[in-house]
């Protein structure tokens, strides 16, 4: 898949992908999401970002959690 919104550079944020170079890490957009907010609130708190930006950083977590192939443990 690519991505063209996601860049990745190890002088910046140590390496962690961030939206478009900047200084925005895909996993603060993604917490700001599991927090509960909305892709407009998103933009509107980090007006640098657009909404694509932020469904770009979904759709990038979610190809870096499949391509882990995380194994789910169920407590008994």
């Amino acid at each position: 898949m690519n991505f063209e919104r996601i860049t990745v550079d190890p002088a910046q944020m140590g390496g962690a992908p961030c939206i478009r170079g900047l200084r925005i890490p895909v996993a603060t957009v993604v917490a700001m999401i599991a927090d509960g907010m909305s892709a407009d609130e998103i933009v509107s708190d980090l007006p640098d970002l657009t909404v694509e930006d932020v469904w770009e950083a979904l759709r990038f977590a979610a190809e870096a959690v499949r391509e882990r192939e995380l194994p789910l443990h169920h407590a008994a």
